[in-house]
């Protein structure tokens, strides 16, 4: 039997199979009719390495996943790829967490040019301790982990209603001042939607393989990335590269 020949990073077969494409016609069984047209409106065809591990780890069978990889290589797409899908099928929420209100405004701006065709896109940000009922009438809601504590501690009640959590910026839970809310907050989030989908986003975890555990989740890791990274020293205003 020919296993095939060892490299550093696996067999042969094993780093063909983590290279080769996947087209995002071959997924269109598992996508929403309308979503699927709005990624070829967007110009999709083929699918990213983290995007293409996200869905043979679960992404759109409803597993929760830590997706770990570079920036700019792709993880917004999987978030939005098991959000969209989500809603257009099932008519539930989606939430997507960030930690900070400039990152909140900037993927609803995002969202919203996107997708405000096909689902109701919502905000919430402010400080003001209330339930923001207004709330309800929203699809995907882009809101902030102290204002999401709010409204649970307000009992609001739509919140049972969302079927796909995203917590972007995961690494958020090591910061000693905003990491204790977050990790609270997923624990009851856990707790008063038991059957949703969370979603983990980061390009900086130290301990990937330890969060996915702790998180009881699938780990997505890989390092591509659409441009290079190369590092240097910068000495009198000349730029000195490493070799590879």
């Amino acid at each position: 039997m020919n296993e095939g020949k060892e490299t550093k990073e696996g067999t042969t077969e094993e780093k063909e199979e983590n290279t080769k494409e996947l087209r995002l016609e071959e997924i269109k069984d598992l996508l929403d009719e309308r979503m699927y047209e709005k990624l070829k409106e967007q110009s999709i065809e083929l699918l990213r390495p983290c995007q293409k591990k996200a869905i043979e780890k679960g992404l759109l069978k409803e597993k929760d996943l830590v997706v770990c990889t570079p920036t700019a290589s792709g993880k917004t797409l999987v978030a939005e790829l098991a959000m969209l899908n989500k809603i257009l099928k099932s008519g539930k929420k989606a939430v997507y967490v960030l930690p900070l209100k400039a990152l909140a405004n900037e993927k609803f701006n995002e969202f919203s040019k996107k997708y405000s065709d096909l689902i109701k896109i919502g905000k919430a940000t402010s400080d003001i301790d209330s339930d923001d009922s207004f709330l309800a009438a929203y699809q995907l809601i882009i809101i902030t982990p102290e204002k999401l504590d709010s409204l649970i501690r307000h009992g609001t009640p739509w919140i049972k209603d969302v079927d796909v959590f995203v917590i972007d910026e995961v690494h958020i839970l090591n910061d000693p001042s905003r990491g204790p809310t977050t990790e609270v907050l997923i624990i009851m989030l856990k707790q008063i939607c038991p059957e949703a989908q969370f979603l983990y986003l980061s390009a900086t975890i130290g301990n990937p393989e330890m969060l996915a555990d702790w998180l009881e989740a699938e780990l997505v890791i890989d390092d591509w990335r659409p441009v290079k990274l190369k590092k240097g020293v910068l000495i009198k205003n000349k730029i000195e590269f490493y070799d590879d």
